[in-house]
Order: C-alpha cells, then sequence, then structure tokens
C-alpha cells in the first residue's frame, strides 16, 4: 500500500498533529500566498486570475526602483529601529511578558478587549490559521471578491474547501450583493479585503459595515484591513467596531505596510474571544514574533509623526503615478493604497522583461481578458526610475 499522503490528508495528520502550522514550509507561495506551479508560465490563482512569473530576480540591492511587493519605502520609524535594537540582547528569553503589553496597547487603540485580540507574524500567518482551523475537516466553502488577496483562500482550498469567487464591480468594489447571495448553508467564511489586494480599490464603508453586521449573524465575516490605515478615512472606516458589539466578525492588521515592517513580521487580528479561543487551542500566533519585533511594533504604535509622514509620502508618490499615467492616456484603478494598477497594451512577459533590463521590480497579472501591471509606491526619485522606464517598456 503507497505511503504516500496526499497534499489534504498531509495538511489534516501533518501539520494539525504537531499543533505548530507554519503553511509556508508546506506550499511554495507567492508574495499573495497563491500557489507557484513551476510547469507553468505563469503563478496560478484561478483559471481566470494568474500572476506572470517574473524574470529572474537580480540581486535586489542593485534594483533602481523595488516596486513589486507593497513594501513601505521609509520605514521602519527610527524610534522602532532604536526599540529593536535596544530589546536584541534579550533575545535569549522568551517574550511573552512584553507581548502582552503589545496586546493591551492594541486592544486599547481599537477599543475592545486584550482577549479580544490574536497576534502573529504578520496578518497573513493568521488568515492562514484562520482558514485551517475553518476548513480542517476538508468541507464547506468561502466567499470573497474576485480578484482578492488569495492567502487565507489557498489555504481553504489546500483542506478541501470551495472558493466561491464574485467578480468585482465595474467600479473595482465588492459586490455585496452577489456575495450575500452566494452563501449557503455550507460557507464558512464570508473574505473581503478593504482596501482591496491586487486592485488597490476601497469598498464603500457604510455599505460595507451594514453588510458584515447584517451577514456575521449567519457566518463568519473575516475583513483584511491590511492597507486601511493608507486610505483617504484610515481607521475611521474599521470595521472592529462591530467586534466589540459581539458580531461573529474578524478583522486583520499588520505592521507591515504604513508602519514599514515587513521584515519584521507582526500583525494581529481583532475577533471575539471564543473564535479566537478556537484558533489557538490548535495554534499559537504569538509565539511567532519575536521580542526584539514586540518592542519595534510597540515604539512604532507611538510614533504619530512618522505613521503621518509615511501616509502622506505614499500618497503624493500615488498622485504622481496616477498623473503619469493620465499624461500617457492611460487608465487606472482608483487606488487608496501603496500601489496601483493599470492595464496594459503591449505583452505582459516583454513588458516585464523591460522594466527588469532598467532594474525596476514590478509585477504583472491576467484576468478580466486584459494584462494589468501593479507597481508599489515607492520614494519620488524610485517613481520617477519608474516613469523612464516605463517609456521605455511601452513604446
Amino acid at each position: 500500500m503507497s505511503t504516500t499522503l496526499s497534499r489534504r490528508e498531509w495538511l489534516r495528520k501533518g501539520l494539525f498533529a504537531s499543533g505548530a502550522l507554519t503553511l509556508g514550509a508546506a506550499l511554495p507561495m507567492n508574495s499573495m500566498g497563491a500557489s507557484l506551479r513551476e510547469d507553468s508560465k505563469y503563478i496560478y490563482y484561478s483559471n481566470g486570475f494568474k500572476e506572470l512569473k517574473r524574470p529572474k530576480l537580480p540581486d535586489l540591492s542593485t534594483l533602481k526602483a523595488r516596486l513589486f511587493l507593497n513594501e513601505n519605502p521609509y520605514g521602519p520609524s527610527p524610534k522602532a529601529l532604536e526599540a529593536l535594537v535596544n530589546q536584541a540582547p534579550g533575545g535569549n528569553h522568551y517574550s511573552w511578558n512584553i507581548l502582552s503589553e503589545l496586546v493591551e496597547k492594541i486592544a486599547d487603540q481599537e477599543g475592545v478587549k486584550p482577549s479580544n485580540i490574536m497576534m502573529g507574524p504578520g496578518s497573513s500567518d493568521l488568515l492562514e490559521k484562520t482558514a485551517l482551523v475553518s476548513f480542517m475537516k476538508g468541507e464547506g466553502n468561502i466567499v470573497s471578491g474576485d480578484p482578492a488577496y488569495m492567502s487565507l483562500v489557498n489555504v481553504s482550498k489546500s483542506c478541501g474547501g470551495e472558493w466561491k469567487a464574485v467578480k468585482l464591480l465595474d467600479d473595482y468594489q465588492h459586490d455585496l450583493k452577489k456575495m450575500e447571495a452566494a452563501i449557503d448553508a455550507d460557507t464558512k467564511i464570508v473574505y473581503i479585503t478593504n482596501p482591496n489586494n491586487p486592485t488597490g480599490t476601497i469598498t464603500n464603508d457604510k455599505d460595507l459595515y451594514d453588510f458584515v453586521e447584517r451577514v456575521s449573524d449567519k457566518v463568519m465575516v473575516f475583513v483584511d484591513e491590511a492597507y486601511l490605515e493608507l486610505s483617504d478615512k484610515g481607521l475611521k472606516s474599521s470595521m472592529v467596531p462591530l467586534v466589540a458589539k459581539g458580531k461573529n466578525v474578524i478583522v486583520s492588521r499588520t505592521f507591515s505596510k504604513i508602519h514599514g515592517m515587513a521584515g519584521i513580521r507582526v500583525g494581529y487580528i481583532v475577533g471575539l474571544e471564543d473564535t479566537l479561543n478556537s484558533i489557538q487551542k490548535i495554534t499559537r500566533g504569538g509565539m511567532g514574533i519575536s521580542g526584539p519585533s514586540i518592542m519595534a511594533a510597540t515604539a512604532s504604535m507611538d510614533d504619530k509623526e512618522f505613521l503621518e509622514m509615511s501616509k502622506t509620502k505614499i500618497a503624493e508618490s500615488r498622485q504622481f503615478t496616477f498623473d503619469l499615467l493620465e499624461s500617457k492616456g492611460i487608465s487606472y484603478m482608483p487606488s487608496q493604497t501603496n500601489f496601483v494598477m493599470f492595464p496594459l497594451e503591449v505583452d505582459g512577459d516583454t513588458y516585464l522583461q523591460k522594466m527588469y533590463d532598467e532594474k525596476v521590480a514590478v509585477k504583472v497579472y491576467k484576468f478580466w481578458d486584459k494584462t494589468w501591471c501593479r507597481v508599489s509606491m515607492g520614494t519620488m526619485d524610485e517613481m520617477k526610475v519608474f516613469a523612464g522606464a516605463l517609456d521605455k517598456a511601452i513604446g
């Protein structure tokens, strides 16, 4: 009898038995959490949504403009760096005590109890753990917009769940009516990324609040707010108040974007205590965060000047990009994040190669029968380099 385990069996028997769920070691992933297929020119998300494989990366230190991973070019804050260094000598100790202090600080900012917070090494880790716990029996479905950030979706599918994808509206908002209509007795999670990734677009906060408040009485709603602090209204349009009202909602947030700490790895989710306990019975999110990372996050929360500067400068680069594209007669999605998506009229592979030849790293996707470029916001100098490379790449 064969001893080879299927992916689904391996996920159930291996990962859940260990209690230490690190999906990155199980499946090769790209930066949006999608499975990488080595036998194709694409990185697949679904039959209609895929990312073109990038040319071989040069030494990243040689890039003139690193604009492909939605990073904050201005971070981490000086206060975060100082705290990181000061805590490093304590690296021989576990950090539960200072983690609880960070949890209390976050809970106070969010207007919830510490028991409503679960920490993790970035928010994607927590998306994946929520999916693993929700679909560990290999049954049910997840409803989300399409395109969407695929980390939670792909883990759900890998465990045996079904993805019910609902195309975004023509104005790139989530189609909340069709999403609600897609919910059935087998739906375990309704997943919304707001602002959305990879489109950068935002769904009206009042409409979304009403939707989440109503739908969460039927099924868990997971709202990924990784980029919300960069949007026009910021945290004023968060869905976290619904958790405080006792609704079955999980909201994720990360220190990777506005805080500029993508490589330091801190994130959290806000949810009902019972919901978070059901996840933490199987896995511990906070175990993956180092003491220096905890202290850096704590210091960054207090550096309001840095956070405001980051939002302002990223918005300036975004406006520069809008103006550049308009000057060339190129339409674009109305982003409220640190990246912009726009359609290409040239071959995607050729475009990518030309951009990389100019030492400018961007991404290219195919969906809705179009080819799209997604460019992350860098410094203004980097965006000017991008402008020059774009001229050469589109001819």
